[in-house]
């Protein structure tokens, strides 16, 4: 029985190394996408809308870079995400919708407010992780 239950558990795992694999491949394709859009539509900037869209494009590819890495990680960790890389991907998150947000500063306040609580969420991991590290 504990032979049979090892069995599936690594062709769950394997399942979810190629489904990562596939996504990986697929975010990608997404990255290139992107910088090709960047490149025949946005480079010329003839426009403060031409600039937006490049700001927009620049921090969505760094977003996606961000899920590569993260989905990296997993596969390197044993599949395990440090929420840290969660958080990290959070705030660039709300910083694209920080720049795009254009006018509204009460949306601006809130999201700043927001960035301002996930870094204060960062520090305290930080520092609850050095202490359980001293503790040893």
């Amino acid at each position: 029985m504990k032979g049979t239950f090892k069995q599936f558990e690594k062709l769950i795992s394997t399942i979810v190394d190629i489904m990562l694999a596939l996504l990986v491949i697929v975010v990608v394709i997404v990255m290139a996408e992107g910088i090709i859009n960047i490149v025949s539509h946005v480079i010329p900037l003839s426009s403060m809308e031409d600039l937006s869209l490049l700001i927009e494009e620049i921090a969505t590819l760094f977003i996606l870079l961000e899920v590569i890495l993260m989905l990296m990680r997993y596969i390197k960790e044993g599949h395990h995400i440090p929420v840290r890389y969660l958080i990290l991907i959070s705030i660039t998150a709300i910083l694209r919708e920080l720049l795009l947000a254009q006018g509204d500063g009460l949306h601006s306040l809130l999201l700043s407010s927001s960035i301002l609580v996930l870094v204060l969420v960062l520090l305290i991991l930080e520092k609850v992780k050095a202490f359980h590290k001293a503790d040893h």
